[in-house]
């Protein structure tokens, strides 16, 4: 079985070739302002704008946890949004991350990139501003990519 890679750059650059799928996560709120999705933003519009639509169609659509949403933002490239985060500050509650939620999206994840025979690129999700450990998730990742024998690079940014 095949593992992690680890590299110091930025997941919004993915090295490699082919069809490559960078995954983040999002909050349950609509809100997109802080963190990771900024780096995104200042590259393409597309994930933002699909994100906050999603957001706002929810009554009709598949958006909560544990969801989702594949937005191609070039010919080889697409972003994925993953419901990953309930609200967006540590509260009684805990931190944001929703361990479950992020394992759930994760599985659509190695569907999508089976699908267009992409590898995988992130940083290291659900850790910063949604308050994970890298020891819950890294599992996570493993269970339902690396399992299903996807290439997956995890960007640490300089």
């Amino acid at each position: 079985m095949s593992e992690i890679t680890y590299v110091r750059g930025d997941a919004t650059a993915p090295q490699g070739k082919g069809v490559k799928l960078i995954v983040h996560v999002c909050n349950d709120l609509g809100g997109w302002g802080k963190g990771f999705v900024l780096a995104l933003s200042r590259r393409w519009p597309e994930p933002e704008a699909a994100y906050r639509r999603w957001h706002r169609e929810r009554a009709g659509n598949d958006f909560a946890l544990g969801a989702a949403q594949f937005v191609q933002v070039g010919s080889y490239l697409w972003v994925a949004n993953l419901v990953g985060q309930r609200g967006m500050r540590t509260g009684s509650k805990g931190v944001p991350v929703r361990y479950e939620a992020i394992d759930t999206a994760l599985g659509a994840v190695a569907a999508r990139a089976g699908e267009l025979g992409a590898s995988v690129h992130m940083p290291r999700i659900g850790c910063g501003l949604a308050g994970g450990t890298w020891s819950r998730i890294e599992p996570l990742i493993e269970g339902r990519l690396i399992s299903a024998g996807l290439s997956v690079t995890v960007y640490d940014h300089d």
